[in-house]
């Protein structure tokens, strides 16, 4: 995942935050960080900790649509935040920088030599992003509960670069996140570890498929 402000020193990203007007905010675990934010054009960026944008439909269902974890970002620009049914929710202690989207293009920011690394590394993270949505809607389009938890599991092997990895989600979180139901992805797993695709221990999971 590329970082906002790789290659650029300690000191210039100090005066970028200045002339953004950035904004820095601690979270506690379990905080909807979107309850006291201007939802109006603004990008932020997760500092440390991880949040995930969760849809509650009329009937007390929750599905989770996204999960930001350390260096990605979110704003009303890239992400549907303006829906009453959705939030934002911290899963753990997190930080989180706020910057106001039109601050990117002043004349005082465009002026430094920092400036065009800086919009190099926006447009990478943004096209990093992108990339995990259209896999995450890829998985969604899979029919059966079976094969979304094995393009779920591959995906994360190959994101991680080994077959033997932790999962950052809890099982329940992950039948939000593919969108089945819990009972039903449970047998799932249990079918795939009786067939040898994977091996479960907790939530550190194994594959060989």
């Amino acid at each position: 995942m590329a970082n906002l402000f790789e290659n650029i020193s300690e000191k210039n990203i100090l005066k970028l935050k200045r002339i953004l007007s950035a904004n820095t905010v601690k979270y506690k675990k379990n905080v909807n960080v979107l309850s006291n934010v201007n939802t109006d054009n603004f990008i932020a960026l997760v500092d440390t900790g991880s949040i995930q944008f969760i849809f509650n439909d009329y009937d007390g269902n929750k599905t989770i649509i996204e999960e930001l974890n350390t260096g990605e970002m979110f704003g009303n620009l890239i992400s549907n935040i303006a829906s009453e049914e959705i939030t934002c929710v911290t899963k753990e202690d997190t930080q989180i920088t706020y910057i106001e989207f039109d601050e990117i293009t002043n004349d005082e920011i465009i002026k430094n030599d920092f400036y065009i690394i800086f919009i190099k590394n926006l447009i990478k993270l943004l096209t990093d992003q992108l990339t995990t949505r259209n896999n995450r809607i890829e998985l969604l389009t899979k029919r059966s509960t079976r094969d979304k938890i094995l393009a779920y599991f591959k995906y994360e092997s190959q994101k991680r670069g080994t077959k033997k990895f932790t999962m950052n989600m809890t099982f329940t979180e992950l039948a939000n996140y593919l969108s089945v139901d819990r009972s039903a992805m449970s047998r799932e797993i249990k079918y795939l570890k009786e067939d040898g695709f994977i091996d479960v221990n907790g939530k550190r999971i194994t594959i060989d498929y």
